[in-house]
């Protein structure tokens, strides 16, 4: 007997019963690049639609988030100087962490993840301390931890290592735990990886290294098995969530990961990715709706449990609107 699979897909209404992954607005997390100054609202060149915002603009940043109910930000700091030991990451009073209070004074009931590194900071880019050239791992970790429990006394309701230091998961969950913070959950950049797809972010955070490049502590593209390793070694030492980064080229990673670790798995949607859309969508070759509704369902078919992404807040508009015709 031939199977007649396409009987259930005849309508609409039965694709949508039978249906095996949805994208909810609950799935996604908007990153805002925050930087010193007032009244600033920078347009980033590379990334379309995406702003550098000074703090008194957080406001109008926020309030297509609040409006469509997108549940968290993920923030990442300018800062106005730069020096050899990222020393603006870990100020108490440091451009993310007044980042950080002045979101939760608008909106106290978002979630506010702090990303947690230094390349923003340090005058050579790099996401550790440097001596002679070489990124140096175990020296690195205190300051990582000290700029975690500054994000964390500012408010945030979550902290972000994105630098790829080994060992640095449990060096901040035992400084944090230390300093009375044991019920703030830690998101980790697992799975993060050297990749071509972040120079839009590097305009956007200023954040691109001076000398050589990431790959002595970003992954190869090439390896999975290793970022599995990845993210089972962050697990053991704490994480609560893990990130897989990038997310489009890397859903086979993301699919070992979830099958692999008992954290929720989070995909970043990197800047590449998104500039990458915007730009076939200005040009008039892809109908953009269609793409990141897609690309964003990849993410979730793949494991992932949320989503960083540029997106954010077009997708949940568009579902909104979806649902708001549904209804009349």
């Amino acid at each position: 007997m031939m199977e007649r699979l396409r009987r259930l897909r005849r309508s609409e209404g039965i694709r949508n019963l039978v249906r095996e992954t949805r994208l909810s607005v609950d799935d996604f997390i908007l990153p805002v690049f925050v930087t010193e100054g007032t009244d600033i609202k920078n347009p980033v060149e590379s990334m379309p639609g995406v702003y550098q915002w000074s703090i008194d603009k957080l406001e109008e940043f926020l309030e297509p988030v609040i409006k469509y109910g997108i549940p968290a930000v993920m923030v990442f700091g300018i800062p106005e100087h730069k020096d050899e030991v990222g020393s603006e990451a870990y100020k108490c009073d440091g451009i993310a962490q007044r980042a950080v209070k002045r979101i939760k004074e608008v909106a106290p009931d978002l979630i506010v993840i702090a990303d947690v590194c230094l390349c923003e900071y340090t005058s050579h880019g790099h996401c550790g301390l440097v001596h002679e050239g070489k990124i140096l791992n175990d020296e690195t970790l205190p300051l990582l931890a000290q700029a975690a429990l500054t994000l964390a006394e500012a408010g945030a309701d979550m902290v972000a290592p994105s630098d790829m230091m080994d060992g640095r998961v449990g060096f901040i969950r035992s400084y944090l735990d230390e300093n009375g913070y044991t019920d703030l959950p830690l998101m980790a950049y697992s799975a993060k990886y050297a990749s071509a797809y972040y120079s839009p972010f590097r305009d956007a955070a200023h954040s691109a290294p001076a000398f050589g490049d990431r790959k002595t502590y970003q992954m190869d593209p090439a390896n999975c098995r290793e970022a599995v390793r990845e993210c089972l070694a962050d697990a053991s030492e704490g994480a609560d969530i893990i990130i897989v980064k990038p997310a489009l080229a890397y859903l086979d990673v993301v699919k070992a990961a979830a099958a692999e670790v008992r954290q929720p798995i989070a995909v970043y949607n990197v800047s590449g990715e998104y500039s990458m859309v915007k730009a076939a969508a200005e040009n008039g070759w892809i109908d953009e709706k269609k793409i990141v509704m897609e690309n964003l369902t990849a993410m979730k078919r793949a494991g992932a449990n949320m989503i960083i992404t540029y997106h954010a807040v077009q997708a949940a508009k568009w579902i909104y609107e979806e649902r708001a015709g549904k209804c009349q």
